[in-house]
């Protein structure tokens, strides 16, 4: 799908995100080796998440076509590998997903490759989880996923006791779980993924599970691993857990804090004043706003409630005067590594550089971000180059043209918001993968004023 995008209209008015994707992952892992009823309301339709349930539902617990009814109210139904599922799904605008868990010891081999699509979430973090179950079980994606690290997560595990065999380092990952021990892990790259999957293994290992992480990263398993009532200490960068087997919970998924910068960022770049409501201000999900603050943009943010350990809220955007270039240290680069495309576009119209440095972990992701950055900037007309893992832009804004999203959700929505404050009109060919984590943002951005449409490529 190409979109094309016309500048100069203003946005205005309220809205609200999907359910982020990122606690999703983790509550529906939750929930599907929990003992007793668990209910999600609020889970996003989006493609990941799907992926995951999908994964969830021929090793636990879960019903098939109850997930197909909850994921078609959302986009497409989601494919999955068949299996019985005691789920109940009831009607209603946000339709809940109810499961009926039986722990980890429920966990069951499945009868086929588990296929995560394009979420490295998804892969990552059932990783974890199947190192303590005593079966077999093959994990793989799409080509994208399937050129992913993997060794990363594979190596603690085997160290806690698991068979965890990659493909030259990558996905297909086969895990021959069980007999878990607990290990000391100085991870040598700060990532939440990698985080997450060893404290769902440590969780069913013998002892304690210690992770150390070189810098801090979004800190949703240990918040819910807490709510839940798990024996977890988190201190100054490291963070221990033991053997814990949680109950049944029930939570609504606060709005996805990525998916909100981009609307606070074309609201920035086109003067509006924006209200965002129910969206997760967990501190370790929204410093691209100290970010975007140090840029010139203009928030507020207001908690309203808290929600198995996370705080969530409404967050406004106040009309913008105008951006300068902000410097990302390696120090905070993990932090807002997810946004990062989305502040590259605030940066290529600001006054002055920008520098994001050592952006090295934007390389593997759903693209090369940082080449894709550089390339969607410069293919518009504006000035963007890496040095190294450095990324930099030279500001001024952009001209216009045609630009590809290459497949990657987070690239194409950027472009998109880059594009309302652009010389002249940009199209965006790709736009569809923005359904990856935020079905509906072409539409949404239409409806708050943007004069956005869809052309043929």
């Amino acid at each position: 799908m190409r979109i094309r995008v016309r500048p100069g209209r203003s946005l205005a008015g309220k809205a609200s995100v999907p359910g982020d994707k990122s606690i999703a992952h983790r509550w529906l892992i939750l929930a599907a080796t929990a003992k007793g009823t668990s209910s999600l309301v609020d889970l996003p339709g989006s493609l990941d998440v799907r992926s995951t349930a999908s994964c969830l539902a021929s090793i636990t617990n879960l019903a098939r076509p109850a997930l197909d009814g909850w994921a078609s109210k959302r986009g497409s139904g989601a494919k999955g590998h068949g299996s019985t599922w005691n789920v109940r799904v009831p009607e209603g605008d946000s339709t809940p997903l109810e499961v009926e868990g039986e722990g980890r010891s429920g966990l069951r081999r499945p009868s086929d490759v588990l296929d995560c699509g394009n979420s490295g979430s998804t892969i990552r973090m059932l990783a974890g989880m199947l190192a303590a179950a005593p079966f077999r079980t093959v994990l793989t994606g799409d080509r994208s996923l399937r050129a992913r690290p993997m060794e990363r997560v594979a190596d603690p595990l085997r160290r806690m006791g698991a068979s965890v065999v990659t493909t030259d380092g990558t996905p297909p990952v086969t895990i021959d779980g069980g007999g878990l021990t607990g290990i000391l892990e100085e991870m040598p790259t700060p990532t939440a993924q990698v985080k997450t999957a060893i404290l769902l293994a440590g969780l069913d290992a013998q002892g304690t599970t210690t992770v150390v992480e070189p810098a801090a990263t979004r800190d949703h398993t240990e918040r819910a691993i807490r709510a839940l009532g798990g024996p977890i200490l988190v201190e100054a960068g490291r963070i221990t857990v033991s053997p814990f087997q949680h109950e049944g919970f029930a939570g609504r998924v606060p709005g996805d804090a990525s998916s909100a910068a981009f609307l606070v960022a074309a609201a920035a770049l086109t003067g509006s004043e924006l209200t965002l409501t129910g969206v997760g201000l967990n501190p370790s999900r929204t410093r691209y706003l100290e970010v975007m603050g140090r840029m010139g943009v203009r928030t507020t943010t207001s908690i309203e409630a808290e929600v198995l350990g996370e705080p969530v809220g409404e967050l406004w955007v106040a009309p913008c005067d105008g951006l300068v270039g902000v410097r990302v240290d390696p120090s905070e680069l993990p932090l807002v590594v997810d946004e990062v495309p989305v502040l590259a576009a605030l940066a290529a119209h600001a006054r002055g550089d920008s520098w994001f440095l050592e952006a090295g972990e934007l390389r593997v992701k759903e693209s090369d971000r940082l080449s894709a950055i550089v390339d969607g900037i410069q293919a518009l007309g504006g000035h963007a180059a890496t040095e190294g893992d450095d990324l930099v832009l030279a500001g001024g804004g952009v001209d216009g043209g045609v630009v590809d999203a290459v497949g990657d959700h987070r690239i194409a929505m950027a472009l998109a918001v880059a594009a309302l404050a652009a010389q002249r009109p940009v199209e965006v060919d790709g736009m569809e993968v923005a359904a990856v984590s935020f079905p509906g943002f072409g539409s949404l951005l239409r409806s708050l004023g943007a004069d956005l449409e869809q052309v043929r490529a």
